[in-house]
């Protein structure tokens, strides 16, 4: 027998080590693989008639499906307190396959367990959010996973998602596991869950949305995920060459570039929302119409202030393409779509030179490192000011279903080539 010298022993127990830190829930991908995200949602403080009341999420199992990107053979969940204020503690969280996207029924024999550095339960600081650890568990690319999270005691302040314009059901009990949730409540609304992660060979990435409700997908089918983003991430998986690309959606309806609204406005949301998701190479932003419409919203303003406003959202818009291309992102910019008609901002001749101003800047050369004219897609040819009938959901501000599908097909997937 040959003898092992010392420094071979060295390399053995070396690479033992190495071997129980995988088996213990401490994974790393290999060298040629990389996580990337399948699924997001951007984070906020849900509204009061979007919460849960904390007496409902008391010993309460809340079971959500989330329609992925792309696939992967192992894959991590991220749990979010964003916007809690004290810790809060998960005491199981389950994934399975749902029986359909608008079902809580999920699969038999195909619940599974998520650990925490191999426990089965995580407190998550307040402010914070909480990778679960990896779990081999085959998914298929757009497809949908169940999550299921059981909780003793309601958030101090609940985190969420209220534009899922998908389904979710809760229910008292631990019932993580369980095939049905008989007398489940449903809410339109996610909570508590903020991103899902697959591994990928070392090509794969990511692309984020970053947007309003244009991109969180107002005026879309509930649980028929035909968002502009999703009609992007089947572009994607037709072609050979972009099926390692996932597609983030961090829309969120009511959002602004240069105030708060409805959750943080971009620019202090964008660590988290674009720099701190796994694999993302690319970022597109539709950002500014709520910004351009709620300057008139409440009466005419001076054409100092129209000026001022347009200038300070080209400065956002820069303070976007510094702070990514400092962490080696491409920014794709898209044109505002018009929005004259619209009876929430009723936008006069001022507002619409505004979304004009901003537009002949985001299609200029040397801003954005490649536009999309969502603009140029949409408009009535005969009236340029206004959306395309055939496109519009009928408040002249947020498209139709087939106006998020026309957005989807003018994004050129050459801009994703590597």
């Amino acid at each position: 027998m040959r003898k092992t010298t010392r420094k071979g022993r060295i390399s053995l127990l070396i690479s033992a080590l190495l071997l129980f830190h995988v088996c213990a829930g401490g994974q790393r991908p290999a060298a040629s693989q990389v996580w990337i995200g399948t699924w997001a949602a951007a984070q906020q403080i849900p509204e009061p008639r979007n919460s849960i009341l904390p007496e409902q999420l008391t010993d309460v199992t809340v079971r959500q499906i989330f329609h992925l990107s792309v696939g992967g053979a192992t894959l991590r969940v991220r749990l979010s307190n964003a916007f809690g204020t004290d810790p809060l503690r998960f005491t199981s969280v389950h994934i399975a396959r749902p029986l359909s996207g608008a079902s809580a029924e999920i699969v038999p024999g195909s619940d599974a367990a998520l650990t925490f550095g191999g426990a089965p339960d995580v407190t998550v600081p307040a402010g914070a959010e909480y990778l679960s650890d990896p779990i081999a568990y085959p998914v298929s690319a757009l497809a949908n996973l169940a999550v299921s999270f059981h909780l003793d005691a309601p958030p101090s302040r609940e985190t969420g998602h209220p534009g899922s314009r998908a389904t979710s059901y809760y229910v008292h009990g631990d019932l993580v596991s369980a095939a049905a949730l008989p007398g489940a409540q449903q809410v339109d609304h996610w909570y508590q869950v903020s991103g899902i992660d697959v591994l990928a060979g070392r090509e794969g990435a990511s692309i984020v949305a970053l947007g309003d409700s244009i991109t969180d997908g107002h005026a879309t089918t509930t649980n028929g995920n035909n968002r502009w983003t999703d009609g992007l991430a089947e572009r994607l998986q037709a072609s050979a060459a972009t099926r390692n690309i996932g597609v983030l959606n961090e829309g969120i309806g009511g959002n602004h570039l240069l105030i708060d609204g409805l959750g943080p406005n971009a620019l202090a949301r964008f660590d988290r929302d674009v720099l701190a998701q796994a694999g993302v190479r690319w970022v597109i932003v539709l950002e500014a119409i709520n910004d351009v419409g709620g300057l008139t919203r409440n009466g005419d303003v001076t054409a100092a202030e129209h000026r001022q406003l347009v200038h300070q959202i080209i400065g956002a818009y820069e303070q976007v393409v510094a702070r990514a291309h400092a962490h080696g992102l491409r920014v794709i910019g898209g044109t505002l779509t018009p929005f004259i008609g619209s009876g929430y901002y009723h936008p006069g001749p001022a507002t619409e030179a505004d979304r004009q101003a901003i537009n002949r800047w985001i299609r200029a050369p040397g801003h954005f490192d490649a536009v999309v004219d969502f603009d140029a897609v949409v408009r009535d040819p005969q009236h340029p000011d206004r959306m395309l009938a055939a496109y519009d959901s009928g408040d002249h501000l947020h498209p139709s279903p087939a106006g998020y599908r026309a957005m989807a097909d003018a994004i050129p997937l050459s801009l994703f080539a590597r």
